[in-house]
């Protein structure tokens, strides 16, 4: 992938808009960007009811964000699931 300091990258063209293709390119490569296994990487907020059934029954649980999984690791030695917050701070303040 060519970046935005090589010729031929975006915005090398001179075409109308370039401006606006790069800064909004810049933004999204300077934004993290989750992918596949990333939800590894991160504790989850799930209702704690569902928590205590996962335990008892062993049936998954789904996340805010939608991950879906039967918990099983100490949820603090994660950082917090950025999707997860959002969404819980959304309903947190509706």
């Amino acid at each position: 992938m060519a970046t935005l300091d090589e010729p031929g990258g975006p915005g090398q063209d001179g075409g109308a808009g370039v401006d606006v293709l790069d800064r909004e390119l810049e933004k999204l490569l300077n934004e993290e960007q989750l992918e596949d296994g990333d939800h590894e990487r991160f504790s989850h907020y799930v209702p704690k009811d569902k928590i205590i059934e996962s335990a008892l029954t062993g049936k998954p649980v789904r996340a805010l964000c939608g991950k879906k999984w039967i918990p099983g690791r100490d949820p603090e030695k994660f950082p917090v699931c950025p999707d997860c917050k959002k969404i819980y701070e959304r309903l947190r303040d509706a």
